[in-house]
C-alpha cells in the first residue's frame, strides 16, 4: 500500500523572499537551451499522440 503524501510546507521568511525574487527574475535561457527544449518537446509529442498535454 501506498504511503500518504505530506503537506507541502509553506514558505516563511528570507526563503519566502527568495523564491519570489527568483519567480519574477527568471534566468534567460540562451538559444541553444531553447532549441534543445523544442526539440524535446516535438520528440514527446511524436511519440505519444493521444497524450492530452499536446492538444
Amino acid at each position: 500500500m501506498a504511503r500518504p503524501i505530506k503537506d507541502t510546507p509553506v514558505l516563511t521568511g528570507k526563503d519566502a523572499e527568495r523564491f519570489r525574487w527568483h519567480m519574477e527574475h527568471p534566468t534567460p535561457l540562451s538559444e541553444e537551451e531553447k532549441r534543445l527544449s523544442w526539440e524535446a518537446y516535438e520528440r514527446a509529442k511524436r511519440n505519444s499522440p493521444n497524450c492530452s498535454l499536446f492538444k
